[in-house]
């Protein structure tokens, strides 16, 4: 497998973690195990004070880079794995989240030459409990062709289902608490020429679910966020759309 440059893609796998020690191991393991062997794996820890620490220390061997030290929050935590990363394509795996199997990065890099090394790639997600077993697939399905304007409809590609090329990719706007993900997948897209399903997918989700206070602050982060790429008009229409969308999954009893 080689790239359009004679050499196969670098996948920089960067993994935000703070106090997550229950959940840790199964994330680094799921990276180490791959056969694809151009992985460029980041661990930044927010100064843990569980074991945390200890078990980032257990892997150093496998980790291309590791800090541990106090942060601004999570998308702080973030910007500086993407001050950290060499490799041509940057993706996110936060604690807890895995890759599916061990030729994940393999069929992913497979993708990324046979499309020419496009400025993104995007899959599917399926959510998991802490265990890791398989609760469901993710209710929005990744659309066969995903453009910045596809976002209207809500965060249709997982940001954890979402490489990007590292020469694209902007740092995380620290204005946003909770749905900085969302605006920086907007911006990534926007700079894109080139974006491909990869038909695959590449991360199981742990799905803990949000507290009623941080879902609120969340969803009130992204109505800004649709506003400044949308228009007000249009976002607060397809709200409507949201609330009807959101209310019948409840009432079937899909995961929200």
């Amino acid at each position: 497998m080689i790239s359009v440059n004679n050499l196969p893609p670098v996948f920089s796998i960067i993994t935000v973690t703070r106090n997550a020690g229950k959940v840790l191991e199964c994330t680094i393991l799921s990276v180490l195990n791959q056969s694809y062997p151009m992985i460029e794996y980041i661990i930044v820890d927010g100064n843990s004070s569980d074991n945390t620490k200890e078990i980032i220390e257990q892997y150093a061997s496998g980790l291309a880079s590791r800090v541990s030290e106090p942060d601004a929050g999570l998308y702080d935590a973030m910007n500086k794995g993407l001050r950290m990363a060499t490799g041509d394509y940057v993706w996110f795996l936060n604690a807890g989240d895995v890759l599916p199997h061990s030729n994940t990065v393999k069929d992913l890099a497979a993708v990324a030459v046979q499309n020419g090394m496009p400025d993104i790639l995007y899959g599917e997600t399926d959510l998991i409990d802490i265990n890791g077993k398989i609760i469901a697939a993710r209710r929005l399905k990744a659309p066969r062709h995903l453009t910045w304007k596809s976002f209207r409809m809500g965060m249709l590609v997982c940001h954890q289902a979402f490489a990007v090329k590292r020469d694209i990719a902007p740092e995380y706007n620290l204005q946003y608490r909770f749905s900085s993900d969302f605006d920086w997948c907007i911006r990534c897209m926007k700079k894109a020429k080139t974006i491909v399903n990869s038909r695959i997918c590449p991360v199981n989700y742990l799905y803990e679910g949000l507290t009623t206070a941080n879902r609120k602050a969340s969803l009130k982060e992204r109505y800004r966020i649709m506003c400044r790429y949308y228009g007000t008009f249009v976002t607060v229409i397809l709200h409507g759309w949201f609330a009807v969308r959101f209310y019948w999954a409840k009432g079937t009893g899909k995961i929200v």
